[in-house]
């Protein structure tokens, strides 16, 4: 069998001195091989490509060789190779190198076996962490992102048919892996990140332990990599699989320095804070932590705009956003500055675990993140902020480990206080998508799989009446056809049933769009910043509410030549449209794969005015309400929530005295600001009770507005009644004529 260390140099000292009591317990095929002399490196060959390694490989392993996690190595193999029950558990720091070497010693592994049973997957809880380490990953390894090394993200497939290690986002993964009868094409699944606490990874977690990894062909292998906070959680989970404890990273851990007073203005502080370390020319570059996106925005803004004023030595920091939203942009983290250029990166809950950065030595912490929680009971997010738990902070902390340590700012008191663990998102999202893909893994009862944290009764009750109510479900509560077709789309189930409801009203082009804008950039989320901003934005809205708003902004951005100027001179986010345009692209060849019907572009016409509407209408029934008294006052139609239209709403950006539609759909509900619906267009009532499922009507709960729909709905059907009775009694005078 193939050497899989062709071209790897020596084991590190620990083991040298134990060498020949390690080669008897060493997997088959994965004896280190002595270092190459200076010569014959250059003729040592890549097993993977068979190339011969670049200089830069040789640089990179003396960095990967001093990484905490390298010590592990011999017995991690060791353990992958033989795991009674094919799982091994990683435990180690943030940073200390678990997420980049992991993966390439299981692609040794894989490589030792042919990868007969199929590539090295790795799963990420962020599509962002995904692509970065792709890109690190393949640097360390001398390979091709694209060929060998590849990712696999949201509107971005970089893989072929050469990849042997794959990094995904783990909600893909999952689609996946609902969608096959086996593990699929993998040989050997690393869950990375397990801490985060995604929905995905705990499920993935949940359905890779039912299937019981013995009894599948191929022999799989999986790979649990956590925090040392949640390993005890996980190994009762697991059943006690062998475990890997990385060593703890060298250097000293800072002191927190806590606030005797919180500060009233968090980005104004860690502005201030991070000012002050560069008028004391601290050494090393520093790593602000905040609540929330925007936070992160106004931040960059106000320190981009302060350090530019100051007179600060030169040259100048270097400030560097690290969000959800960052792309590719990322790498410039990584990037090697001019010397004494320091970096301040400004990010959130995103890089708690992710995103590693051995040169940050200092630290500051608001303590607070800013999440979604999802109420199922009344359908509606909410945006809490709260403090991070204890893990997350002990995590930042460790980011200025060193010698001698760095700092450790924290912009809130001692006494706050935290839980211990992260939350689960199982707990805090909607459900119904999560349903959907275990229905379609002929799951009978969601509320029987494992989960390492099992959500509210009430939670996956609601997300399968709302699986119910699309007609997802049939008598038996199994996936029927429309449910199955439902679950090939990367949206949520009601958009996907709008967008499937459009092929019968004859409006696929627009509601692609639609789909697209929805799910990557739904519409303008700040104010305009002047009156010519403004302007601009006004001349986008559309008459017929925000969802046709959307839609014009996107052909206008289309028109522009997906120009970012143009983006920026009327505050629309430039890289959400491109998702979208991107994100589009994908669902128009889902659409084609799956042979549905298609339609030719109509928006602006009447008739396709009413055709949107009705799919809106097929998808969204849940979500509609209507002005009780004229002012605005929106009674939500599933429960007696008021709330009123959102600031950046078409229908409040006209001219007094425009009174407000009466009925709307409206395409998420917060309660957190103000109570307020988002993405609102009119629709008409006699449009719903012809759409909506008549046991959907007759659920709801009691108020006028049920009153109004049932009386349409009687009309209605006396109204067809009476059509069906003039029917049959022109047929009747016409045979007596005869």
């Amino acid at each position: 069998m193939m050497s899989v260390q062709v071209g790897f140099t020596s084991c590190p000292a620990f083991y040298r001195s134990s060498r020949t009591a390690t080669m008897a317990s060493q997997p088959p095929g994965l004896a280190e091989e002595p270092d190459p002399s200076p010569g014959e490196s250059e003729l040592a060959v890549n097993p993977f490509d068979g190339l011969p390694f670049s200089s830069r490989y040789y640089e990179l392993l003396e960095q990967r060789r001093g990484l905490p996690i390298w010590a592990a190595r011999f017995i991690f193999l060791e353990h992958l190779e033989s795991s009674p029950t094919g799982v091994v558990l990683v435990s180690g720091e943030p940073g200390s190198g678990k997420s980049t070497q992991i993966p390439q010693w299981c692609a040794e592994f894989a490589l030792a076996r042919g990868f007969q049973n199929g590539q090295v997957t790795v799963t990420q809880p962020y599509p962002l962490a995904a692509l970065s380490l792709a890109l690190r990953v393949a640097d360390e390894m001398d390979l091709t992102v694209g060929h060998e090394v590849g990712y696999s993200i949201p509107q971005e497939d970089c893989t072929g048919p050469s990849t042997l290690l794959r990094f995904c986002w783990d909600r893909l993964l999952l689609q996946e892996l609902a969608s096959t009868r086996g593990t699929g094409s993998w040989g050997v699944l690393v869950l990375d990140e397990t801490q985060e606490r995604s929905v995905a990874s705990d499920s993935l977690q949940g359905l890779l332990r039912d299937t019981l990894l013995g009894n599948l062909p191929g022999d799989p292998r999986v790979v649990v990599v956590t925090d040392p906070a949640l390993e005890p959680k996980l190994q009762a989970f697991w059943g006690n699989p062998p475990v890997v404890h990385v060593p703890r990273m060298p250097g000293r851990s800072p002191t927190p320095i806590y606030r005797d007073t919180v500060p009233t203005d968090r980005v104004e502080a860690a502005c201030q804070a991070v000012l002050e370390l560069c008028w004391k020319e601290a050494p090393g570059d520093v790593l602000v932590y905040l609540a929330s996106e925007e936070e992160i925005s106004l931040c960059c803004e106000s320190l981009s705009r302060k350090i530019g004023t100051l007179a600060l030595l030169e040259p100048l920091p270097r400030v560097l956003p690290l969000h959800l939203g960052s792309g590719q942009a990322i790498q410039a983290m990584y990037e090697d500055t001019d010397v004494g250029t320091r970096k301040v990166v400004v990010t959130h809950w995103l890089a708690d675990f992710s995103f590693s950065l051995p040169s940050i030595r200092h630290v500051i912490d608001s303590g607070l993140e800013l999440r979604s929680v999802y109420h199922p009971r009344i359908r509606a997010e909410s945006q809490v902020l709260r403090p991070v738990s204890q893990c997350q902070a002990e995590a930042r902390r460790l980011r200025a480990r060193g010698f001698p340590p760095g700092s450790y700012l924290c912009l809130y008191a001692r006494e706050l206080k935290a839980p211990p663990l992260p939350q689960p998102r199982v707990c805090e999202e909607n459900l119904s998508s999560l349903m959907l893909l275990l229905k379609r893994r002929q799951i009978a009862e969601p509320g029987q799989c494992h989960f390492l944290d099992r959500p509210a009764p009430e939670a996956l009750m609601q997300a399968l009446e709302d699986l119910d109510y699309l007609a997802a479900l049939d008598d038996d509560g199994d996936l029927s056809d429309l449910g199955v077709i439902l679950s090939e789309f990367p949206l949520a189930p009601e958009l996907a049933k709008a967008l499937l409801a459009s092929c019968e009203f004859n409006c696929v082009d627009e509601m692609l769009t639609l789909a697209a804008m929805l799910t990557a950039a739904p519409g303008f989320t700040r104010p305009p910043l002047c009156a010519e901003e403004a302007a601009l934005r006004r001349a986008l809205e559309h008459t017929d509410g925000d969802h046709s708003s959307l839609i014009q902004v996107y052909e206008a951005f289309i028109q522009s030549g997906e120009d970012e100027a143009w983006c920026q001179a009327r505050g629309l986010n430039w890289a959400a449209l491109r998702q979208a345009r991107k994100l589009r692209g994908e669902l128009l060849e889902l659409m084609q794969r799956i042979e549905l019907p298609l339609s030719q572009p109509a928006f602006g016409s009447e008739q396709n005015r009413r055709d949107l509407q009705k799919a809106l209408v097929s998808g969204y029934f849940l979500k509609v309400a209507r002005d009780t008294d004229g002012t605005g006052n929106y009674l939500l139609l599933t429960h007696k929530h008021v709330a009123q239209l959102s600031s950046y709403c078409c229908y409040r950006q006209r001219r007094a005295p425009a009174r407000p539609p009466q009925w709307v759909l409206y395409h998420s509900f917060s309660i957190s600001k103000d109570n307020c619906l988002s993405v609102v267009s009119e629709i008409q009532p006699e449009m719903l009770v012809e759409l909506a499922p008549p046991y959907f009507l007759s659920n709801l709960p009691p108020s006028e507005s049920r009153d109004l729909l049932n009386q349409l709905r009687e009309g209605m059907a006396d109204s067809s009644a009476d059509e069906a009775t003039s029917s049959a009694q022109e047929l009747s005078n016409a045979c007596v004529l005869q």
